[in-house]
């Protein structure tokens, strides 16, 4: 688990995009699970997307017209695999949703919309998931709840790299990089929060 910190403006979410392949890079390299972004058509790292790599965003990107059952549902179908039914209600009841299954998004508040695009990472297992403040319209306890989902789905051949602004949510990685002005200004392992404010604190002093 890597989590991506830094003072307001200083790239995190650029860099999120640019690693799942959401937007195109200008320098450098990307090599996403282990393939080269640069040489991948638009059709082929759609396909690697649809596979392999799972994305919760602080928009939620639900479908309007889909109950949440179906919103959690939708990544497997479009890429042509089959998901066990009970594989989405185990999603569901981990964050908390059973009840609301078959509500669709406009039934349901900006927490549990947010809850049910997690839930639809979790059901998939990825083998990579990308979480742009996964935590930001959610409650403490809630959100500590699916902190220690994302953690421990981070295990084995599966990662996620957290873009936060919750020094705590970022103390929980394996990794922490600090950004200030596009540019990584420290590099943490395994960090206190304290040690993760330290280094935001300094990367805002210097911006």
């Amino acid at each position: 688990m890597v989590s991506i910190v830094g003072p307001s403006g200083s790239g995190k979410s650029t860099l999120l995009y640019c690693l799942a392949g959401l937007e195109p890079h200008d320098g450098g390299r990307v090599n996403l699970l282990g393939k080269e972004l640069a040489g991948l058509s638009r059709r082929n790292l759609a396909a690697l997307r649809r596979a392999d790599v799972g994305f919760i965003f602080q928009t939620f990107n639900l479908i309007p017209s889909l109950s949440a059952r179906e919103n959690i549902a939708l990544p497997a179908r479009l890429a042509k695999k089959r998901l066990d039914p009970s594989a989405v209600s185990q999603a569901l009841a981990q964050v908390g949703l059973t009840e609301r299954a078959k509500n669709r998004p406009a039934q349901l508040s900006g927490g549990q919309q947010q809850r049910v695009a997690i839930a639809r990472v979790l059901a998939m297992q990825p083998r990579i998931v990308f979480a742009d403040e996964p935590t930001g319209s959610l409650d403490t306890a809630t959100g500590a709840m699916v902190l220690a989902l994302l953690r421990d789905s981070a295990q084995g051949e599966r990662g996620v790299v957290l873009v936060t602004h919750d020094l705590e949510a970022a103390a929980l990685a394996d990794r922490v990089l600090v950004l200030r002005d596009g540019t990584i200004h420290a590099q943490l392992h395994s960090p206190s929060p304290p040690q993760v404010l330290a280094a935001v604190a300094e990367a805002g002093v210097m911006a």
